[in-house]
């Protein structure tokens, strides 16, 4: 029989020691629901567990719905942002597939195994080569989390895996960087791509989960989480319980607090230094916010770059500041002088109020 084969994967729940199995590189496995307790994670909590329960992409969503109720699902490519449904997406698909034959029927690697171009000849070929009858399904479900990350070597290995075993298995590459994946595995699959949640998308599913969990958030603070999260509903989520264990009221000033990034009304007081102060009044008043409240300079870019976009300024005077903003970003991703730097924003507000001052003229 070949079940023995299959490398399980986890679910996501606590793993008994009598339900579990483990195949030395893949994850244990465990036919367990999410995990209930208070100190479970919020992110394997929520996990959607249906289809019905993924949060947005609709339509590809009920795309791969229908592929699988007529029995026709193909390869699967999903890419896009972390935190977006791709992993979500899939594992649906598998329990609506197996059923409680879940666990034998899926092989599931990812950045945290090896995945050389001996486990493409060994594991994935000696699983996708062997079938089971005791299922419905009878098509396996090999799942490559992270794809991006398989060396090119591994890549052109499972190229002649994929077409040699189709008729018994299905493979499911997901994915961050679609131009990692070699051109030859991009042409086997079909793709979809998984964009940034939409805020609404974001809200709807941060209000089931304060309405489940019985927490007191703020309007304010429920914004707040949304605009931090940038469309990763992992993040949102983390963010959301991490400020809930900080403190018991959710507010806009306890999620940017917990989160160490500074408030708009900081943003707002440091515009209007850049914008109307002296160079040196600016650079001590900035300097001395950042230490106070333990503000990252790159944080501070990034906010008043957004910032830059709100207010009203001639383009030429808003384009030198965004490409000058962009080469300060740019320089403390290499761990330059921070003070240095903060030097170098200043210059460019100077220099842009100067060329308003001569365009007003």
């Amino acid at each position: 029989m070949v079940e023995e084969e299959a490398s399980a994967m986890e679910i996501d729940g606590p793993l008994p020691p009598s339900k579990s199995h483990h195949n030395g590189r893949g994850k244990a496995v465990a036919a367990a629901p999410p995990p209930d307790g208070k100190s479970a994670p919020w992110v394997e909590k929520y996990r959607p567990q249906s289809l019905a329960d993924v949060a947005a992409h609709r339509d590809i969503v009920d795309t791969i719905d229908r592929l699988t109720n007529e029995n026709k699902l193909p390869h699967l490519l999903l890419y896009g942002p972390p935190g977006t449904g791709k992993t979500s997406t899939i594992l649906a698909v598998a329990r609506k597939l197996y059923g409680a034959h879940y666990h034998n029927m899926i092989l599931e690697l990812n950045a945290s195994d090896d995945r050389g171009i001996d486990v493409v000849r060994q594991q994935i070929q000696d699983f996708a080569s062997t079938r089971s009858f005791d299922t419905k399904s009878s098509v396996k479900l090999v799942l490559l989390d992270e794809a991006d990350a398989m060396t090119k070597d591994a890549q052109f290995a499972l190229r002649r895996v994929i077409e040699k075993y189709t008729r018994s298995t299905r493979f499911a590459l997901i994915c961050n960087h679609v131009n990692k994946i070699i051109p030859a595995l991009q042409s086997r699959c079909t793709r979809f791509r998984f964009a940034p949640l939409a805020a609404t998308h974001v809200t709807e599913r941060l209000q089931h989960v304060i309405k489940a969990e019985g927490i007191d958030v703020s309007e304010g603070g429920l914004a707040a989480v949304v605009r931090l999260s940038n469309g990763d509903m992992r993040k949102a989520l983390n963010i959301l319980q991490s400020t809930h264990m900080a403190s018991p009221h959710v507010t806009e000033e306890a999620v940017y607090l917990c989160t160490g990034n500074p408030l708009p009304k900081d943003i707002e007081q440091i515009a209007f230094w850049l914008l109307n102060e002296s160079f040196t009044t600016s650079f001590r008043h900035i300097s001395e916010i950042k230490l106070r409240k333990g503000l990252a300079l790159v944080d501070i870019v990034r906010e008043v770059t957004m910032f830059i976009f709100r207010i009203k300024l001639p383009s030429d005077v808003r384009v030198r500041l965004i490409n000058d903003l962009a080469d300060i970003e740019y320089r403390l991703s290499f761990g330059c002088n921070d003070k240095l730097q903060l030097g170098s924003v200043i210059s460019s507000f100077t220099q842009a109020r100067s060329a308003l001052v001569t365009a007003a003229k």
